[in-house]
């Protein structure tokens, strides 16, 4: 499903933190967010998955205004896997999954063994299936962000948010979760900090600075050597060696950041 943002605003306490930003993710693709601290990137995730109302602007998906759709509705479209998430440490890992069910379902509706099925898929899609019976607090960063993928693939989202999700996690724990997102085929925009990861593992970047899009698209155009100087303040090439990977090579010295 597409989502565009259109002359998306956002002032807090006075303070502009977004301005008229445009963007457009096309169906299946998984495009990374990235700016430094304090550019607008997690409120942007924000507006999208309806945690925070524009103050100017509209947010479509699949060409409806999100904010016009119900949180029951809207949570049956969009599924989000955010930092320091609030999770029940007792609860099992088939049971935190299970919670991806709640929008499909009413207060007192029992699950179902449809319910069932998609819970089981959704872990076994993310390695966690032979776990289910543990305890969700027993398992390891890597672990709880796989099954906090599950739970949101349980929801059966058409658009997937996250916010940092390999925060704290691994180096192995980092690639291999954003492979696995790669490999979902389910619309993705992604908050993250790591270029290099960025760079492997997504179609699209948009760069946001000062609450404004300053790039945007295919990788190796969206993070030139300018953008990453002006941006990001270092020396740093990305380019697309001899395997295939796309790295993002780093000179010497890191440069004082224009402004």
């Amino acid at each position: 499903m597409k989502l565009q943002l259109r002359q998306v605003s956002v002032t807090i306490g006075g303070t502009p933190i977004l301005h008229d930003v445009d963007l457009d993710v096309a169906p299946g693709d998984f495009v990374g967010l990235l700016g430094p601290n304090g550019s607008g990137k997690s409120t942007l995730l924000r507006t999208v998955y309806r945690s925070m109302r524009p103050s100017g602007g509209t947010v479509l998906l699949g060409g409806d205004d999100v904010w016009s759709l119900s949180a029951r509705a809207a949570a049956r479209r969009t599924a989000a896997v955010l930092q320091n998430s609030p999770t029940p440490a007792g609860l099992t890992v088939r049971e935190v999954a299970a919670l991806g069910r709640t929008p499909h379902k009413g207060m007192f509706d029992r699950e179902t063994g449809e319910d069932h099925d998609i819970v089981a898929d959704a872990l076994e899609r993310t390695g966690m299936l032979g776990h289910a019976d543990r305890i969700y607090g027993s398992l390891s960063g890597g672990e709880r962000q796989r099954v906090l993928l599950a739970r949101a693939l349980a929801q059966q989202p058409q658009l997937l948010v996250l916010d940092e999700p390999t925060n704290h996690l691994d180096i192995r724990a980092r690639f291999e979760l954003l492979e696995l997102v790669h490999t979902l085929g389910v619309t993705t925009l992604a908050v993250l900090h790591d270029l290099d990861l960025a760079v492997r593992s997504c179609h699209r970047l948009v760069v946001l600075d000062g609450g404004r899009i300053v790039a945007s698209g295919p990788v190796l155009e969206a993070l030139t050597p300018d953008v990453l100087s002006a941006v990001f303040g270092v020396k740093a090439v990305t380019e697309r060696h001899d395997d295939g990977v796309v790295r993002v090579t780093y000179g010497a010295r890191p440069l004082a950041k224009a402004g």
